[in-house]
C-alpha cells in the first residue's frame, strides 16, 4: 500500500559501468545497473530547480504536471480490476473467528519520538532553570519569558515531563493555553494530571478532566486510567466508580483492574472488557479479570471464552489457552464453531500439532460442532506449515467425500504445503481439481504460486507451476517472462511493475516483489534483481528496510524473503563502501536484523543472511546482545573498505 508521504524522498537512479564489490564474490557481475536511493527527511517542500529567464513569460505548468513526479513514486490504494480467467469480481478472505472492530477505538494517545534538533541542549539547560526557580505563579511565570523559540509540540512535551514539583507543571499548562500557539492536545492533559496524580491533587485532576470535555479535547484510556488511580490514591473510591462507569460508557478500558476500584459488572460488562483488553494488549489483567469473574460466581458463555482464547493465542500463552481448554470440557462450559476455531488457529500460530489433532477429534465427536470449512483449513494450515504432506493430502481427500467445501484459503495453505515439498504433480492436480470445484483464485493464491515457482528447479517443474499461474493471473506470467529477457529496458520494467503491483491488493504486493526478486536470483539475474529492489523501495513496499539513529544504522531485512535480503545486503555494503570513501560522518554501530522467526516453522533467513556474510567477507558478527541481528563497529567497516582498496589496486 503507498503511504501518505510525510517525507521528501529523492531518488536518484545512473547508469554506471563498475564493479559492485571490490572482494571475491561469486555473485558479483560487471556492468551492473545500479539504483542509487538517497532518502532526506524535511517538513519543507523542497524548491523547484531555478527558472532560466528565457522561460519567465511561458504558461505555469499545469496541476497534472506538477503532481507527475509524485505519481511516477505511489502505487493506488486500491487494487484495479483483476481479469482473471476464474475470477468475476474480488474474492473475499473472511476469517469466522475474527469480531467485527467495534466503533470506539481502545488505542492509547500516540506518542511522537523526539527528533534531536541543535536547540535541544539549550532547552534543557531553559528547563533546569525552570526546576531552579520557585513554584508561585509570580516567581515562576517571569523565568518562561527566556524560552527558547520556536515552541514546537516536541519541546512543550519534554518541559511537562521533566517539571517538578506539580505546581510548575499545573502553571507551565495553563500559560501554554494562554499563548495560543500549538493545538491542545490529549497528551499534554495526561502527562499534566500525572504530575497531579504524584502530588495527590485529585481535584485539580478532575479540573483538567472537565476543561477537556468542555473545550473538546479527547479522553483517550491514559486519562481515564491517570483519574481513577488517582481516586483509589487519595481514599475518594466514589470518585473512581463514578468516572469508571464514564469511561465504560466510552468503550475504553483503563490500565487498572476492575476489582481495584470495587466495580463488580455482569458478564455482560466482563465479556466487553476482556475484548477491550485484547484490543489494548493486556493478556495479564484478561487473566487476572476472568478469574475474578470466575471467583465471583458468574459463568463465562462462548464470547467470554472466545475472547480470552484470542488474548491468549495473540500473546502466543499456548499454555494457559490449553489448560482453559481443559477446564471448559471439566465445567462443561458451552462451545461453539468459532470457539473451536480460535482454538485451532491458535495452534496453527504457535505450531502446536498434537493439541489441534486433539481438538479436532473433539469436534469430530461433537454432537453440534462438527468441523467446517474453516476448522479443516486451519489444519492445513499446520500441516502446511510443517511441511507434513501426506497428512495435509489426506485431509484434502477427506474434504472431498464428506461433502466439506475447499475454501481459497485453505486451497493456498495446500499449495503452499506442496510446494514446499516439492510435489509439483500433486500440486497441479489439486489446483485444477479445486478450480473445476468453485474455487476462485485470489492474489494471496497467486502469490503462493509465484512463491513456489521461485523454489523450483529446472524447466520442467517451473513450467508446470506456471501453467497454473497462467490460469490464475496471467499478466504476471508475462511479467516474469519480461523480466528474464535481458534485453527488456529498465523503463518497461518500472512501468510493468508498477501496472502488476497496482492491479493487486495491497497485501500481496511486497511478497510479489520478494519472489520476483528471488526468481531473479535463482536465474542468476542479479542485476535485475536489484532493480526490483530498488522498484520495490521506490514505491514503498519496504518502508521499514533502513533505521538512522546518530548512534547506529541498521538494515532490517525481517520482511524480505532469502533472496530479497541477500540483494539488500549487497546494496547496503556497496552504499557503505561509497560513504567511507567520502570519509562522510558514520555511527559508532552498525546492525543488520533477521529476526529468528515467532513461528516454530520459520524459514532460515537468518542462516542464509549468515552464510551470504561470510561469502562476502564483511565485518558483521553475530551480536551477543541481540538474538537475530548481526554487528560491526565503525572501526571494523572502515578497515575492511581500506584493505579491500589496496587489495584492488594490488592485483590491478
Amino acid at each position: 500500500m503507498a503511504t501518505p508521504l510525510s517525507t521528501v524522498v529523492d531518488v536518484y537512479f545512473t547508469d554506471t559501468k563498475r564493479t559492485r564489490l571490490s572482494v571475491t564474490n561469486p555473485c558479483r557481475q560487471k556492468g551492473i545497473r545500479k539504483c542509487f536511493i538517497h532518502c532526506s527527511t524535511s517538513n519543507s517542500t523542497p524548491e523547484a530547480p531555478p527558472t532560466p529567464a528565457s522561460d519567465s513569460k511561458k504558461k505555469s505548468t499545469s496541476l497534472s504536471d506538477q503532481l507527475a513526479p509524485l505519481a511516477n513514486k505511489t502505487l493506488s490504494t486500491v487494487a484495479g480490476d483483476q481479469s482473471y480467467a476464474f475470477s468475476k469480481g474480488k474474492s473475499t478472505w473472511v476469517n469466522p473467528t475474527k469480531a467485527k472492530r467495534n466503533v470506539l477505538s481502545s488505542e492509547r494517545q500516540k506518542r511522537a519520538t523526539y527528533s534531536y534538533s541543535p536547540q535541544l541542549k539549550d532547552l534543557k539547560r531553559f528547563v533546569q532553570k525552570l526546576n531552579e526557580c520557585g513554584s508561585s505563579e509570580d516567581e515562576f511565570l517571569p523565568s518562561l519569558e527566556d524560552i527558547p523559540r520556536p515552541l514546537t509540540r516536541e519541546n512543550v512535551l519534554l518541559i511537562l515531563n521533566t517539571l517538578k514539583p506539580w505546581q510548575k507543571t499545573r502553571l507551565f499548562l495553563n500559560w501554554i493555553k494562554t499563548q495560543n500557539l500549538l493545538p491542545m492536545e490529549t497528551i499534554f492533559y495526561n502527562v499534566t494530571m500525572k504530575s497531579l496524580r504524584f502530588g495527590k491533587q485529585f481535584a485539580l485532576i478532575e479540573e483538567l478532566a472537565h476543561q477537556m470535555i468542555d473545550t473538546g479535547v479527547p479522553l483517550d484510556n491514559i486519562t481515564y486510567s491517570t483519574i481513577i488511580s488517582c481516586a483509589k490514591k487519595c481514599n475518594l473510591f466514589h470518585k473512581a466508580v463514578q468516572w469508571f462507569e464514564m469511561m465504560y460508557k466510552t468503550g475504553l478500558m483503563p490500565d487498572e483492574e476492575m476489582e481495584s476500584v470495587g466495580v463488580q459488572p455482569n458478564l455482560v460488562v466482563y465479556n466487553t472488557l476482556l475484548e477491550a483488553m485484547g484490543k489494548a494488549g493486556k493478556p495479564g489483567f484478561a487473566r487476572g479479570l476472568f478469574e475474578e469473574m470466575i471467583e465471583s460466581g458468574v459463568v463465562p458463555n462462548e464470547k467470554t471464552l472466545t475472547a480470552v482464547i484470542k488474548i491468549y493465542g495473540k500473546a502466543r500463552w499456548s499454555r494457559d489457552a490449553l489448560e482453559l481448554w481443559q477446564r471448559m470440557k471439566e465445567n462443561d462450559w458451552p462451545m461453539d464453531f468459532i470457539l473451536y476455531n480460535t482454538l485451532l488457529n491458535m495452534c496453527a500460530d504457535v505450531g502446536l500439532v498434537e493439541e489441534a489433532e486433539t481438538l479436532f477429534r473433539d469436534m469430530k465427536q461433537s454432537a453440534h460442532c462438527k468441523p467446517d470449512s474453516w476448522s479443516y483449513t486451519a489444519m492445513l494450515n499446520i500441516y502446511g506449515s510443517q511441511g507434513d504432506v501426506d497428512k495435509a493430502m489426506k485431509l484434502f481427500e477427506e474434504m472431498s467425500k464428506s461433502g466439506v467445501e475447499l475454501n481459497v484459503m485453505g486451497f493456498t495453505c495446500l499449495i503452499q504445503c506442496l510446494g514446499r515439498a516439492m510435489e509439483f504433480d500433486d500440486l497441479v492436480r489439486v489446483f485444477y481439481s479445486s478450480v473445476e470445484r468453485g474455487i476462485k483464485p485470489d492474489d494471496r493464491l497467486c502469490g503462493c504460486l509465484l512463491s513456489v515457482v521461485s523454489l523450483s528447479q529446472g524447466n520442467k517443474d517451473e513450467e508446470k507451476v506456471l501453467a497454473c499461474l497462467q490460469q490464475a493471473n496471467p499478466k504476471l506470467v508475462a511479467f516474469i517472462q519480461l523480466i528474464e529477457d535481458e534485453k527488456t529496458s529498465f523503463e518497461t520494467v518500472k512501468e510493468e511493475f508498477k501496472g502488476i503491483m497496482n492491479s493487486a491488493v495491497v497485501e500481496v504486493r511486497r511478497p510479489f516483489c520478494n519472489c520476483l526478486i528471488d526468481i531473479c536470483r535463482n536465474k542468476d539475474l542479479l542485476e535485475r534483481a536489484h532493480e526490483l529492489l530498488y522498484l520495490g523501495t521506490l514505491y514503498g513496499l519496504y518502508p521499514s528496510l533502513h533505521h538512522k539513529t546518530d548512534e547506529e544504522w541498521c538494515l532490517d531485512v525481517r520482511s524480505l524473503s532469502v533472496g530479497a535480503a541477500l540483494t539488500a545486503l549487497e546494496e547496503w555494503m556497496w552504499t557503505l563502501t561509497k560513504i567511507v570513501k567520502r570519509e562522510e560522518t558514520l555511527p559508532e554501530l552498525f546492525l543488520a536484523q533477521t529476526g529468528t522467526g515467532a513461528h516454530k516453522f520459520a524459514q532460515g533467513l537468518h542462516i542464509s543472511f549468515s552464510s551470504h556474510l561470510r561469502k562476502l567477507a564483511v565485518p558483521f558478527r553475530q551480536s551477543e546482545e541481540k538474538v537475530g541481528c548481526f554487528s560491526a563497529t565503525r572501526e571494523d567497516l572502515i578497515s575492511w573498505v581500506q584493505s579491500n582498496s589496496t587489495a584492488a589496486a594490488t592485483a590491478t
